[in-house]
């Protein structure tokens, strides 16, 4: 778990403590800054151009701040039936997500943007998560939601935690893109660019 011989300093474009906490998992010497961007979709832009340009734009931003150094961008969106679930911020509103879930196979974007700062090296990616729901009682929700407090997470729950209770099933390439990190994307990345994270 070191940066290698690679001598650049890694930033991670993001406030999420999620993200931060994944990150850790493979790099022990990294940064963190929160970019400031406007998140709100094109007109007619599909969810996952819509994930992938705000992964670039994320990473873009903050190398502007941070010239040779290796910037990692990402961003995650949950869709349900064509329509795209924010992060719900109050409990009224988590409830209200996860029955609409209820029963159904929600998609989740996680996007990924590795950049050099100063280089062309770029790499921009996105995992694709399909998160099948069993059928939820509205008690079961409830108890849920004010137990976890899912308040910041898309879709309402918290996969890592006691949110794994409410499926049926999953599938994904790479397991952490749901927590909000594609992992396994990252370090192909971050080897591309001659950082080594074993």
């Amino acid at each position: 778990m070191t940066k290698s011989t690679n001598s650049k300093n890694i930033v991670l474009a993001s406030s999420s403590p999620y993200r931060k906490e994944l990150l850790s998992r493979v790099l022990n010497d990294f940064s963190c800054e929160s970019p400031d961007i406007d998140e709100t979709p094109f007109p007619d832009e599909e969810p996952v151009e819509h994930v992938a340009r705000l992964a670039e734009q994320k990473a873009m931003t903050v190398s502007l701040n941070h010239p040779d150094s290796i910037i990692i961008g990402s961003d995650q969106i949950c869709v349900l039936d064509g329509q795209i679930l924010g992060k719900p911020h109050t409990e009224e509103k988590a409830i209200q997500q996860l029955q609409a879930c209820t029963g159904k196979t929600v998609i989740f974007y996680t996007s990924l943007c590795v950049l050099e700062s100063g280089q062309q090296a770029k790499t921009i990616d996105v995992v694709v998560t399909e998160v099948s729901f069993r059928v939820l009682e509205k008690g079961e929700i409830e108890r849920y939601v004010q137990r976890e407090q899912p308040l910041d997470c898309a879709g309402s729950f918290k996969c890592e935690g006691l949110g794994i209770a409410l499926f049926e099933s999953l599938s994904s390439k790479d397991p952490t893109a749901l927590i909000g990190l594609p992992l396994i994307t990252l370090a192909q990345s971050l080897r591309k660019l001659g950082v080594q994270v074993i």
